[in-house]
């Protein structure tokens, strides 16, 4: 049995990254048996090569290896291009036609992007898995192949599987052993390795200097995404041997090749509330409380001046600006608030009461300050009472001088069943 390293230079294979040193001893492993493969891994992380290598170990590598792209097959015609069809079984069908499980019989057969096959040509796979039968398209008669099937797939077989968009019965037949390649961003001691590589091959194929990368571009190098992967980084390393003059090349020459590199930095998201953030929640309502509390006393001083001074004008036109700090809050700001409140107490540690959308703000703050006897509901009543008599029931004016909106005394004449 060949070793790991003996393979990549068989194969072109560069890098030393654990994960793949892995995945290439299971295919070694694998090789000399006639079990199904799945490849998995992102696109471009190089897939294609794995079935080589199990063919080329396995006791079919003097016989045909044929890989097929599942996903660059029309819907329409893949059934005829795997398994071939009669004369006369569709439109266009001049001749018999051998299919790719016919032609690679005793062989491999590589099934690249095998989770685009459609649902019927699913059935037709599973059947020659099962027992290696199948039916060319437009016939009723059984043959036999007996081949290898590697397939490989960049998708989350799972997920296609819950929405029924792949056989469940089919991926456990597939991926009797599955072998998963890392993407490129998890390699990052290989990235420089298979870029030198890839510039020195363009170097002989353009028959230029090769290009050399700074201490800074390296780093760059290193540290981008590479959504693309070794696909994307080859396309990279050949667009600036072609282009660059200069074959010293700087990270910020480096950038104009790499999209999108200001958006690749990682980033450290917290999931947990430290203690200072309860904390200030717990400040916040303190304040709030307070400033209610305030409200309420302001508003019992005004209403014990009244009550002393009768309806005198000068105390009213003294208290215009705190009247209209009481009242001026409408139906929606008064819920908004409450909630808002609410909020700040379910996280906080301390149990606070929740309070009714119905009841006012103004009782939330009595209930907490349990030593003030004075009653809100009847002083506000009252006042409405003493408003609306003076103005002979006439809502625009008494509103006005209670300093609040038409709408919120004709709530409250309602909410008080005046």
């Amino acid at each position: 049995m060949e070793s790991v390293q003996a393979i990549k230079q068989r194969f072109g294979i560069i890098g030393n990254d654990a994960v793949l040193n892995r995945a290439i001893e299971k295919a070694i492993q694998v090789s000399p048996t006639d079990i199904s493969v799945l490849v998995t891994g992102e696109s471009g992380v190089g897939k294609e090569s794995i079935p080589k290598i199990i063919h080329q170990l396995s006791h079919r590598k003097h016989a045909k290896y044929i890989a097929v792209n599942c996903g660059a097959i029309p819907e329409g015609t893949i059934d005829s291009e795997l398994f071939g069809h009669e004369k006369g079984a569709f439109t266009g069908a001049t001749q018999t036609r051998s299919g790719y499980f016919e032609v690679a019989d005793g062989g491999t057969i590589f099934l690249d992007e095998v989770g685009e096959l459609p649902l019927t040509t699913q059935v037709r796979l599973l059947r020659v898995l099962e027992n290696g039968e199948f039916l060319k398209v437009g016939s009723s008669k059984v043959q036999k192949t007996d081949v290898r099937i590697v397939a490989a797939t960049n998708a989350n077989m799972f997920d296609a599987i819950k929405k029924e968009k792949f056989r469940e019965d089919l991926y456990y037949r597939l991926s009797t052993v599955e072998i998963h390649l890392p993407a490129l961003r998890k390699r990052r001691e290989d990235i420089h390795l298979l870029f030198r590589k890839f510039a020195s091959d363009f170097a002989l194929k353009y028959k230029m200097p090769t290009i050399r990368l700074s201490e800074d571009a390296t780093n760059l190098l290193k540290t981008y995404r590479w959504n693309g992967n070794i696909r994307q980084l080859r396309n990279v390393a050949e667009q600036i041997s072609v282009l660059e003059h200069n074959r010293n090349i700087t990270a910020e020459t480096l950038r104009h090749y790499l999209p999108d590199t200001g958006q690749n930095l990682p980033a450290v998201v917290s999931h947990t509330k430290s203690d200072s953030d309860f904390s200030n929640e717990r400040e916040i309502l303190y304040k709030v409380l307070f400033d209610m509390k305030s409200d309420l006393n302001d508003l019992k001083k005004l209403t014990m001046e009244l009550m002393e001074h009768g309806n005198n004008h000068d105390v009213q036109k003294n208290n215009e600006g705190l009247i209209q700090k009481i009242y001026r809050n409408e139906k929606e700001d008064t819920i908004k608030e409450d909630r808002e409140v609410l909020s700040i107490t379910q996280k906080s540690t301390a149990p606070v009461e929740i309070i009714d959308d119905s009841q006012d703000k103004y009782h939330f703050a009595e209930e907490i300050e349990e030593e003030e006897t004075l009653s809100l509901h009847d002083k506000e009543l009252e006042l409405i009472k003493k408003s609306l008599e003076r103005h002979n029931g006439k809502r625009k004016l008494a509103a006005a001088e209670l300093g609040i909106s038409e709408r919120t005394l004709y709530r409250k004449i309602k909410q008080f069943d005046l």
